[in-house]
């Protein structure tokens, strides 16, 4: 009996024991939670009553040199639903399959899926936005967004680049200025009950977003538009692959222009901007859109060919192996070890001076200079003009240059290196060294980017780019300028010439790989004033068909350009005397020819040298163009009315 109480005591306490403990630990578990963990909960607790919407940050503007806007943003709309404020669904999906075009079983599968808030189509246009809103459908959000909007079309697609569905930078300066760009979005808090439902009188909470600096970028439109109408009608012309140009200020390296053609529509920069009628997949669609947004005159490389006859020119006269007056005497060819090596005049240019060899553009000649220099100063210069390094250009994806290793280059790789052939550079490289090489001898960068302001134009940056300077004399830089304007005014340059304006420029032609393909780069490199070179200009044109020779027809697209932009920038026009009479230069004073015959009109205008198209049959000028009394150019074109 003793022993059984004893047992049923001990039986007891361990219970005791065991509700206490328990005890205890509900009570640490309950402190843990009530009073540790106390904000981690309340947190939760207002997530579920809690229901946030982002508003989406104005991207900054980008803005080029003349203060035109040429990358913007345009209001659209975000049309989204949240399931349980939905009290017509059948009613929110017929409104919304119609007003947004988009198929009922896409539409339901989102209005009927239960989730806190379902985006059913970003990007909508404000006008469609508006209407949906005014339906007053429960459960149906319009919130306003910012889509990226190019005023300008294709105007310079590869260099302003374009943003995704996210509103970020993908190509050129929208990704390169990423960080300067981009805003910093807001949200939208509002209060639910338990069942999801918004509570109509809750306070509202809104961190309302933060707009993004307008970038300023020395691109200027009206010379892009120059540009890219002479890349047109040279690019149709010849039915050629594509045309490159690259305008820039060879004083400090900021680019006016970047033609990169075809171009493609910014706006739409997802569709390809050539017709094809085959069925693409994915992975195709891809590839081609990537080689529709590639800008080749900083991704992909290319023999240079003559216009790289500059750098050896400006090698060799820096290192004193050769003089203007030098003599060389060109055959034709020129052997190097066990290659004959040809000049493009396949009769020679015979004996000429160093000058009169550039002027030629003579192969023969800079394979001298070429192997006069040697292995080791080729690529000291190389190095100390900056062709081994990428520019730095303020744009994403550079190419670097392709050149022969040192100690694999013999006697005949330096003879063709010398004349810009079995080695590769980007085209800015080639417009950036002889920037460098032209403007006094400093190496610039070349740029986009001028400066960074707030949305209201209070200034964050002003940007700066390196330089080296002294990477030639001033003797050099002079005597290249010199010999440059030679080839326009009397060498292979000549159809780049332009009267009352000092030019200078070198042509090319070189050939692609294979050799055996005969396809060919045409291209030509121009600056003026040549005595102070405010602006350069290098013209590529890829695979022209028919004539494809520099001179022939890349060096007058050039002189296109420079016929418009050069008095756009002020570089004033100054003839010499020779000039004057040869090209029929200066002004009159429009004569009066209304009233007069045709005869009497004839011997008028023959007196003035005016050329005349006459518009009707009939004997007698009734209406003239341009008036009497006005100031005419010599040249101009006159339009008279005949009855």
């Amino acid at each position: 009996m003793v022993k059984s109480k004893t047992f049923n005591r001990k039986k007891i306490v361990i219970v005791f024991a065991a509700v206490a403990m328990i005890l205890i630990m509900l009570v640490g578990r309950l402190f843990y939670l009530m009073i540790v963990k106390s904000e981690y909960y309340q947190e939760k607790a207002d997530e579920l009553h809690e229901r946030e919407r982002e508003i989406k940050a104005a991207r900054g503007k980008i803005i080029d040199a003349t203060g035109e806007i040429v990358a913007t943003n345009k209001t659209v709309c975000t049309i989204s639903v949240i399931h349980s404020q939905i009290k017509e669904p059948e009613k929110v999906i017929s409104i919304l399959c119609k007003e947004l075009e988009l198929s009922e079983e896409k539409v339901r599968k989102r209005v009927e899926k239960f989730s806190s808030i379902e985006r059913i189509k970003t990007n909508v246009d404000k006008e469609i936005g508006d209407k949906i809103r005014s339906y007053g459908l429960s459960g149906v959000k319009v919130d306003e967004d910012f889509k990226r909007y190019y005023p300008y079309g294709s105007l310079a697609s590869k260099v302003l680049g374009f943003t995704g569905s996210d509103n970020q930078g993908i190509i050129g300066l929208e990704v390169k200025y990423e960080n300067y760009l981009k805003g910093q979005n807001g949200y939208i808090l509002t209060m639910t009950d338990a069942r999801g439902v918004e509570i109509k009188d809750a306070a509202e909470g809104r961190v309302e977003p933060i707009s993004g600096n307008d970038l300023y970028i020395s691109l200027d439109s009206n010379i892009q538009k120059f540009a890219e109408q002479s890349a047109a009608k040279v690019m149709e012309a010849k039915s050629a692959d594509s045309v490159c140009i690259i305008i820039m200020n060879p004083q400090n390296g900021e680019i006016m222009a970047m033609v990169n053609l075809p171009e493609f529509d910014l706006n739409d920069p997802f569709t390809l901007n050539f017709e094809t009628t085959e069925t693409l997949d994915e992975k195709t669609k891809q590839n081609l859109l990537n080689q529709m947004w590639r800008n080749r005159c900083i991704n992909d490389t290319y023999e240079p060919g003559s216009t790289f006859k500059i750098i050896t020119a400006s090698a060799g006269l820096e290192e004193g192996v050769v003089t203007l007056e030098d003599t060389f005497h060109c055959p034709g060819f020129k052997i190097v070890e066990d290659r004959r090596i040809r000049c493009h005049k396949i009769a020679g240019h015979g004996s000429e001076t160093f000058l009169q060899g550039v002027m030629n553009s003579c192969n023969p000649v800079f394979i001298e200079v070429g192997l006069r220099l040697g292995v080791d100063n080729i690529f000291k210069y190389f190095k100390q003009l900056g062709l081994l390094e990428k520019t730095g250009v303020d744009l994403p994806g550079e190419a670097g240059t392709i050149m022969h290793k040192k100690e694999n280059v013999g006697q005949v790789e330096l003879a063709t290196m010398a004349f810009g052939q079995s080695f590769q550079i980007t085209p800015i490289q080639l417009a950036t060294t002889v920037s460098s090489i032209i403007n006094g001898g400093t190496r610039v960068t070349p740029h986009f980017g001028v400066a960074v302001r707030t949305y209201d134009g209070q200034l964050i940056e002003n940007f700066s780019y390196p330089t080296k300077a002294n990477i030639i004399s001033s003797e050099t830089t002079e005597t290249i300028r010199f010999i440059l304007e030679k080839v326009i005014s009397e060498g292979t340059g000549k159809k780049a010439y332009i009267p009352g304006f000092r030019v200078g420029g070198k042509t090319a032609t070189s050939q692609t790989l294979p050799r055996s393909a005969k396809k060919y780069i045409s291209s030509f490199i121009g600056f003026a004033p040549a005595e102070n070179p405010q602006v350069l200009a290098l013209a590529i044109i890829y695979n022209p068909q028919g004539i494809y020779y520099g001179g022939t027809i890349a060096a007058p697209a050039v002189k296109e350009i420079f016929e418009n932009i050069l008095p756009y920038l002020g570089i004033e026009q100054v003839y010499e005397a020779s000039e004057i009479e040869e090209y029929n230069i200066g002004d009159i004073t429009m004569p009066e020819l209304v009233g007069l015959t045709k005869k009497e009109a004839d011997k008028v205008l023959k007196e003035y040298e005016l050329n005349v198209e006459y518009l009707n049959e009939g004997e007698t000028v009734t209406d003239q163009f341009p008036l009497a009394g006005e100031t005419i150019s010599k040249t101009s074109n006159i339009i008279l009315y005949l009855e």
